[in-house]
């Protein structure tokens, strides 16, 4: 095989181990990747904030594209299909880490605002959404699935439409960013919708920012209480300022940034790599033991014990306390965030955890010793 010139986003996580053996490897800021820079390139892998079009790929020699990422509505598919270019992305990579961090941030809103929830409506049923459905419904949640495109799929599951369940007392989003066609997501969540909510409503987003209309969110919140937990924003990284600071949980869009959905991603993309140039996938990554991963839980009551392990793993009040003090340093938060391990790698012991609890640990993947 040729050696091929590779440019690739400089924060995908084991770049070199996984592309280094193709050819030549540049890596570069996934917002700053040009056409220029891909004139002689031959393979280019990206993440979700590269917009990968015409005008980026006009006169290259690109073969393939793949992005590490879960979604894949920033790449142009029609322009790539015509162009007879190989794309993939990496479905379901860090499903895991989404759902995490939407039941850690749930439980955060739940237990500092003493509220007991008893339905939640899940917005998508993906790799993500039907995760989160999973653990609402071992919470014990009543839980309402709203996803048009999955009705035929699963014909044992009683489907909503986005009206039907504006009266849930949780609702999340877990769909991709869609602008045309039969089933459109972007401000799905509309001003009209948002004030049909209840007061005390908990509304998550942790899909596209633009699902959720942000400036009639911002408007709304001054008004009407509406707790909520957004992971992502329209017109990242310049975020809606006045907006995060009416949000109760606010995150840098690291929602799926575990170390295992980076590397899950980094692997996906690698094997399609070498599928598309029809060599042995030879690479497989080696994960670090998570040390110091016993919990021992103190509460007793069932939220407050699932509070205070999901809070041991992942100290979500610390990501909004670093977007809240450099909400300028969007990008650089991302590129930075520190090492976070999904929840399979702890072991939770106590004599005193019931049978619901130990149902919804075992949901969560947790391990009970």
């Amino acid at each position: 095989m040729k050696s091929l010139n590779i440019i690739c986003d400089e924060n995908i996580t084991y770049t070199k181990e996984a592309f280094s053996s193709f050819g030549n490897l540049t890596l570069l800021p996934g917002r700053e990747i040009t056409n220029n820079h891909l004139l002689s390139a031959d393979i280019l892998i990206v993440r979700s904030v590269t917009n990968v079009n015409e005008e980026l790929l006009k006169n290259s020699k690109i073969q393939f594209v793949g992005t590490t990422t879960i979604g894949d509505d920033h790449l142009d598919k029609s322009y790539l299909l015509n162009k007879g270019i190989k794309f993939a992305s990496a479905p379901g990579c860090n499903s895991y880490a989404v759902s995490e961090w939407v039941i850690t941030s749930l439980l955060n809103i739940i237990v500092k605002n003493n509220l007991y929830p008893e339905s939640a409506a899940v917005i998508g049923y993906g790799n993500i959404g039907s995760k989160v459905a999973e653990i609402f419904e071992a919470i014990g949640l009543q839980t309402k699935i709203v996803d048009p495109l999955k009705e035929n799929i699963f014909p044992e599951i009683n489907f909503y439409s986005i009206d039907e369940i504006l009266d849930c007392d949780i609702i999340t989003f877990h769909t991709p960013l869609v602008k045309n066609g039969e089933y459109p997501t972007y401000h799905l969540m509309n001003e009209e919708r948002i004030l049909t909510l209840k007061e005390k409503t908990i509304l998550i987003n942790s899909s596209r920012g633009a699902v959720v209309d942000n400036s009639a969110l911002d408007k709304i919140l001054g008004t009407k209480k509406i707790f909520t937990a957004f992971d992502v924003w329209e017109n990242e990284p310049e975020i809606n300022i006045s907006l995060m600071n009416k949000i109760d949980i606010a995150t840098p869009h690291i929602a799926g940034y575990s170390f295992e959905g980076k590397v899950n991603g980094t692997k996906i993309i690698y094997d399609e790599l070498c599928s598309f140039l029809k060599i042995n996938n030879k690479w497989e990554p080696e994960l670090p033991a998570v040390t110091k991963n016993k919990i021992i839980p103190n509460k007793k009551n069932n939220y407050d014990v699932l509070h205070e392990i999901t809070n041991r793993i992942y100290n979500i009040i610390n990501d909004d306390a670093d977007l809240r003090k450099n909400p300028d340093k969007f990008d650089l938060l991302r590129k930075n965030y520190k090492v976070r391990r999904e929840f399979n790698n702890y072991l939770v012991k106590g004599n005193k955890i019931n049978d619901d609890l130990k149902k919804i640990l075992q949901t969560l993947r947790l391990v009970l010793v």
